[in-house]
């Protein structure tokens, strides 16, 4: 009986194990830097107080095999929830670090480079522009590896851009920048 058991107990183990391990699904870790650090504050000229463009994302540690990269920023401290302040993919991986450019056009294509809809119903980058007195709000300008160019169409915003890169993420990294209007 107890050797029954033993056989039993080592089975439960070794199946937890297995799918355990199916179930994690390992990714890279990407660097991303811009004008400023991670953790801090975000300069003006890249919010609506400002000129309202993007800052320049470098991202370093690219995998060999990775075809394009694609970035979210967002706004979880939004008092609706969180909010979407840049949607872009397809930029091409030319080498284990790409920088993305300062002051993107606003444009849907960007000779293959695609942005989608923000939650201001934008296309492209509208930086941090929190409430006044809602207090340091964080912007995460999350940066993913992916393995195919995505081939997206219509009006692309947040949720289709995730839904298209399930299975085609192989890093990803990210950096946070603070802002509050006063």
């Amino acid at each position: 009986m107890r050797a029954f058991l033993s056989m039993i107990l080592f089975g439960v183990i070794l199946l937890l194990g297995s799918s355990a391990t199916v179930q994690k699904e390992v990714k890279g870790m990407l660097t991303v830097t811009s004008v400023f650090k991670n953790g801090e504050f975000i300069p003006k000229k890249y919010a609506c107080e400002g000129e309202d463009v993007n800052p320049e994302i470098v991202v370093s540690n690219i995998p060999q095999n990775a075809k394009t990269l694609a970035l979210i920023c967002d706004d979880p401290d939004a008092p609706i929830g969180t909010f979407v302040h840049w949607v872009i993919w397809n930029i091409p991986v030319t080498g284990q670090t790409v920088k993305i450019p300062e002051g993107l056009k606003k444009l849907e294509n960007l000779q293959g480079i695609m942005q989608g809809y923000n939650d201001f119903g934008k296309v492209g980058y509208n930086g941090p522009c929190p409430p006044r007195g809602h207090g340091v709000h964080h912007y995460h300008f999350k940066v993913y590896a992916l393995d195919v160019v995505l081939d997206l169409k219509g009006k692309v915003k947040k949720a289709d851009l995730e839904k298209a890169m399930k299975g085609h993420i192989i890093a990803q990294g990210e950096i946070v920048g603070l802002y509050e209007r006063k």
